[in-house]
């Protein structure tokens, strides 16, 4: 790979539970995301130097901070000795339900590929962007949103441990609109509010929601996408502490959606759609009511993205 002095990454955000899909389905949006910029140093530590924006409560402690954490594990596990500044630009919330811990990760570890004489493909680097997001979560961690960022493409999560993370064929019109209000809630605080056991006719239930999605993907049946596309478990309940989350749903579904739902733990909203011009139509709905509430919220359109992590400038 030669000796660079300057790499630039970006990895992107990511919906994950996508309705029924629970911990195990995810997707990469184009945009937002975040960028990460790799420069060595003599000393061979690795060591953020900066975060923008600044006034992000985001720790400068490579052992505290999703990306260097990612970037000890990598040089731990592969006894590397090349150490680098680290500088991270953050280009979309903490708290917002797009894995913005998770984007972080992987594109540190993307980045600091490109420094090996024998770089890893993007699944052996997994395991040391899941290593990174435990510093946002600790031992609890879920890997669907860095799975997701990573890999690129639309994945599911098919054991947590050991990973293994599969990708789902889909439609190739397939769009989505994101509505993220200006609300921050912890993941760990809407983790703790869900039920840790469930009647068995709701199992069933989503068992076959998930089923029918996973089909209607593979089969670009997009009736089966949108009658798979409910959960009965998760968003009965988190819907009920994100404001305005019932009317933005029934407005995208009136605007066209295929469905809609909660992404991550929330806030933000995510509404599925056929086409680029369908999925406008429904974050502009969406983001109607939340001005009618006096929120701001920011949209993003974006096709599925294939590419995941990917590497901006190298010099």
């Amino acid at each position: 790979m030669g000796n660079p002095q300057y790499v630039r990454a970006f990895a992107p955000a990511t919906v994950t539970n996508v309705s029924c899909g629970f911990d195990i389905l995810g997707f990469a949006l184009e945009a937002p995301g975040d960028e990460v910029i790799l420069r060595p140093n003599s000393d061979g530590t690795i060591r953020i130097t900066r975060i923008l924006p600044d006034s992000l409560d985001i720790p400068l402690d490579a052992e505290r901070n999703t990306a260097g954490r990612a970037l000890l594990a990598m040089q731990k596990a592969l006894n590397l000795t090349i150490g680098v500044d680290v500088e991270i630009h953050k280009q979309f919330g903490m708290g917002s339900g797009l894995g913005s811990s998770a984007a972080s990760a992987a594109a540190a570890v993307w980045a600091y590929n490109r420094f090996l004489d024998t770089p890893l493909q993007r699944e052996e680097l997994l395991p040391f962007a899941i290593a990174g997001e435990r510093a946002a979560t600790g031992e609890n961690v879920h890997i669907d949103n860095v799975s997701a960022s990573l890999l690129g493409g639309f994945i599911v999560v098919r054991s947590m441990n050991p990973p293994d993370v599969l990708p789902l064929p889909y439609p190739p019109e397939l769009h989505c609109a994101v509505v993220h209000p200006h609300l921050e809630l912890k993941t760990a605080a809407m983790r703790e509010m869900l039920h840790t056991h469930i009647p068995l006719h709701q199992a069933v239930e989503q068992w076959g929601n998930i089923a029918g999605l996973i089909l209607g993907f593979m089969q670009e049946d997009y009736d089966l996408i949108r009658r798979s596309l409910k959960d009965v478990i998760v968003e009965p309940i988190r819907g009920q502490v994100i404001p305005g989350f019932q009317e933005a749903q029934k407005a995208a579904l009136e605007a066209g959606a295929l469905g809609s739902g909660i992404s991550g733990s929330g806030p933000a909203l995510f509404a599925l759609a056929s086409s680029h011009e369908i999925a406008e139509q429904c974050g502009n709905a969406m983001l109607a009511v939340y001005r009618k509430m006096g929120l701001e919220a920011d949209v993003y359109v974006s096709s599925i993205n294939p590419d995941g992590a990917t590497i901006l400038e190298e010099r």
